[in-house]
């Protein structure tokens, strides 16, 4: 299937994805990892063998100077490959050679400034030709975002919207009417890489968005061992572990240590996960 822009893939690769693991009753598993941490060739290495190793979906960080979102560790990789793209252009340049090699889905994480410096339609189209499927924005609010869905959808990009612990009833709405591909519940009060105060009210949230969208869950911030994966999975249709990822691979002694213990990370994860 094709998009507006004839291309394959977008909401119709997420959608594919997610569809085929509901039939297998099983639960994504995304990873996260930043792009050009600690070189555009590891992650051009890494990703397509994530895909191998139990990833259902993959969340590739784009480096930005002030990542609110971001925990101190996924904060530190971004500052070490700040310097490894000149701009957007460079990394669909990585986007399109990691695109070439697998077929898993594949987002991108960052913030707002960066696209809409870009241009909110540009950035659409052109993330989606490189083979990016959709956009996750944690500084964007639900209420300022209709501009950004709305260039998304003409392309069939999907906005990924997140939806917090402490997201009031009408924006949680708000949420869910305009997201596409799926929902990101964020599982704590705070930044992602945080274990503590793992948020206890996620079945009521789960059970609130399903009101509103049929569209698949999952869940991340502070997930980074296989029994939380187990614990959450049960809760959602998926589960984003991202710090566990960065962490590995800024503690190895070169590349080949840090595929080695990544890999190994994500196929632990991949059977906690379906345990749920």
């Amino acid at each position: 299937m094709q998009n507006a822009s004839g291309v394959e893939g977008g909401i119709a690769r997420l959608e594919r994805a997610f569809a085929g693991l509901s039939r297998r009753r099983r639960k994504a598993l995304v990873i996260y990892v930043m792009a050009g941490d600690p070189e555009p060739a590891f992650t051009l290495r890494l990703v397509p063998k994530l895909e191998e190793a139990g990833a259902d979906v993959v969340e590739l960080g784009y480096p930005f100077s002030d990542p609110v979102a971001d925990g101190p560790v996924v904060q530190a990789a971004g500052q070490r490959a700040l310097d490894k793209f000149s701009g957007l252009p460079s990394f669909f340049d990585l986007v399109r050679k990691i695109r070439a090699k697998t077929a898993v889905p594949l987002v991108v994480m960052t913030y707002y400034n960066p696209i809409f410096r870009f241009g909110e339609a540009k950035f659409a189209r052109d993330a989606l030709a490189a083979g990016l499927d959709g956009a996750i924005i944690p500084d964007l609010p639900a209420v300022e975002a209709a501009s950004w869905q709305r260039a998304c959808v003409s392309e069939g990009f999907a906005a990924v919207p997140l939806e917090a612990p402490n997201t009031p009833e009408d924006i949680a709405k708000t949420i869910a009417s305009g997201a596409r591909g799926f929902v990101y519940l964020v599982s704590l009060k705070g930044v992602t890489g945080q274990e503590r105060g793992l948020d206890e009210n996620l079945k009521q949230r789960v059970a609130r968005l399903r009101q509103w969208t049929r569209l698949p869950l999952a869940v991340g911030f502070g997930i980074s061992t296989p029994e939380q994966a187990r614990q959450f999975g049960a809760l959602c249709d998926g589960v984003v572990v991202g710090s566990g990822v960065v962490a590995r691979i800024a503690a190895a002694r070169g590349p080949d240590a840090a595929e080695a213990a990544v890999l190994e990370y994500v196929r632990a994860l991949r059977t906690g996960l379906d345990g749920a």
